[in-house]
């Protein structure tokens, strides 16, 4: 069902996840498409709509890696199985949409690349924006940035990674595929700071990591396939990059998870991203992606922090705080789910209860565990 009134509810919860802290027996208040409060259960009197979770009850889900729009993945089904907001980086350009019962959508646009580089030998050219030299790679930044681009994808891949998404199933990598210079690089990192925007790079194996830490690139758009040399460890912990996992897809890989144990161990800590929209990536929310974070940590994460880099510090990445936070202000954006949504990841791939900018998208009120009342 769908709201298109103004909307008032109450949302009262056994335990309610607010981004960073597990707060038992509370409740979330709705009005319109805002949080306003945030309250023990005891406390939550007033108008509108009372839906009562028997379990947990957490922001709406971030992924920070997606490509439903190249792969044209049915918006309304990630949305219904969790995510809220997805950051689409690498396909066709479009303007922040969303947020207010349809799925919110942040667009990178086609991936800045070399000429003939990745991701065209795979994808084909509607992914990606060929800059030869400085001036055209500032020329595409400006005009992404003014379509609506919320951040710049760059492509430093050479050739594949043996069992990557991106490359053949097989036991052998692509023949090599040309990377940008490092000039051409650097002009996309400033020209992008210059309009505030972040520089997200692909990047897979060692080529690639030494390119995007020169350049200083922000953000590592997957943990690299390859496994990587202690030296470039502890150069990209100490450059504060941030890295999006992607660890599900990437798992046939041989240096993924060597590395994003390490990088952790170093200080660095991964964010939630999935590469949603390839084969073998559910439509909504990954529970196997999130308990392989929590595994390569060693037990230095929470399942809290875990579930807080899907959705208070995604949020604070995208620069776009309070969203993916359940506190006064922020957007409605939220799901309940059965059971202590801490102990067992699976419930969350198939919520109870979806909210979209105050907007009821999923609400499995016939069910027993879910109970509503006017």
């Amino acid at each position: 069902m769908t709201d298109t009134i103004e909307n008032e509810f109450v949302i009262t919860a056994e335990q309610v996840f607010d981004g960073y802290r597990v707060l038992p027996q509370h409740a979330v208040l709705v009005k319109g498409d805002r949080i306003i409060d945030v309250v023990p259960t005891d406390q939550a009197t007033g108008p509108g709509r009372r839906i009562e979770i028997a379990g947990t009850l957490l922001p709406g889900f971030i992924d920070l890696h997606a490509h439903v729009l190249l792969d044209r993945t049915p918006l309304d089904v990630v949305l219904r199985h969790g995510l809220t907001t997805v950051r689409d980086i690498g396909g066709p350009l479009r303007a922040p949409s969303g947020g207010d019962g349809r799925l919110r959508v942040l667009s990178a646009g086609p991936i800045l690349t070399a000429p003939g580089g990745y991701p065209i030998p795979i994808f084909g050219p509607d992914a990606a924006w060929e800059v030869p030299d400085p001036d055209a790679a500032r020329a595409a930044v400006r005009h992404h940035v003014e379509h609506g681009a919320a951040l710049i994808k760059i492509a430093l891949e050479p050739g594949g990674s043996a069992g990557a998404p991106w490359s053949a199933h097989s036991t052998s990598v692509a023949p090599p595929w040309p990377l940008p210079s490092l000039e051409v690089v650097t002009a996309i990192v400033d020209e992008a700071h210059a309009h505030g925007r972040r520089v997200a790079a692909h990047v897979s194996g060692i080529a690639g990591v030494e390119l995007a830490l020169a350049a200083e690139v922000d953000e590592w758009a997957h943990v690299p396939c390859d496994l990587l040399p202690d030296e470039l460890i502890a150069r990209a912990a100490a450059a504060g990059v941030r890295i999006v996992g992607t660890l599900d897809t990437q798992s046939r890989t041989a240096g993924v998870f060597g590395n994003a144990v390490r990088l952790t161990e170093a200080g660095v800590r991964l964010l939630y991203g999935t590469d949603l929209a390839h084969p073998d990536v559910p439509w909504g929310i990954d529970a196997f992606e999130l308990q392989l974070m929590q595994h390569i940590a060693h037990g230095a994460l929470t399942a809290a922090d875990v579930l807080s880099a899907a959705t208070a510090r995604a949020g604070e990445h995208l620069g776009l705080a309070p969203l993916g936070q359940l506190v006064p202000g922020a957007p409605a954006d939220l799901i309940g789910v059965s059971g202590n949504a801490l102990e067992r990841f699976k419930s969350l791939e198939y919520p109870d209860l979806v909210m979209s900018g105050g907007v009821v998208v999923t609400d499995a009120s016939a069910l027993a565990d879910v109970r509503v009342s006017s």
